[in-house]
């Protein structure tokens, strides 16, 4: 939770520092956002290609459960096209770009800034943010009455890594490898379902 805090803060003070006129205008219009979000790209390529346990464990998931990030994708989708429907204000493929966000914030928020604008960006960081800070604080009541799988559904792409220590305390030990597992199916098809929803 402390991570989400210092991002949005970091994400206020880009805020102010823009409506103070700071920032030379040629650095704004700049290919910025592209090169950070290549080298996040590589770094997430890097973590996961040196963790070697990740992958040896997917063999121990369950096969039924390999359903998981599947349900966790098209559940968010429609929850996404249902709010866009119902609210009318936006249109529903930029509705389903930020969904498709599944909580990795830092990700999705360069891609759309990029695809769609800095308002939209700033959209998808927050819902996203608040899709991981509502995991953390909800994960005891979301497995109480929903079950085990519930946190781990709820937590989107965050389950591999953030909201991991706090799924594992309320659903158990033994659904470790299935949070990895998920949150690796739903961290790898952010970047595609992202740009696919942006191209239209």
């Amino acid at each position: 939770m402390k991570g989400s805090l210092i991002i949005v803060g970091f994400f206020v003070l880009g805020i102010i520092v823009g409506l103070c006129d700071v920032i030379p205008d040629s650095f704004v219009n700049s290919d910025v956002s592209y090169y950070a979000l290549c080298c996040l790209m590589f770094c997430v390529g890097i973590s996961i290609g040196c963790d070697t346990s990740v992958l040896k464990s997917f063999k121990e998931v369950n096969p039924r459960l390999m359903m998981l990030p599947i349900m966790t994708i098209l559940g968010t989708l429609a929850g996404c096209a249902a709010v866009s429907i119902l609210l009318g204000h936006r249109q529903l493929t930029d509705c389903l770009a930020i969904g498709s966000g599944f909580g990795y914030y830092s990700l999705s928020s360069i891609f759309i800034t990029q695809y769609r604008g800095a308002e939209l960006g700033s959209i998808a960081l927050l819902a996203n943010i608040s899709r991981e800070i509502l995991t953390l604080l909800c994960a005891p009541l979301l497995a109480k009455y929903f079950g085990r799988l519930a946190p781990i559904s709820v937590g989107g792409a965050t389950t591999m890594d953030t909201t991991l220590p706090i799924i594992t305390r309320y659903s158990g030990e033994s659904f470790i490898i299935v949070s990895i597992f998920h949150g690796f199916c739903v961290d790898f098809s952010v970047p595609f379902l992202v740009t696919f929803f942006c191209s239209f």
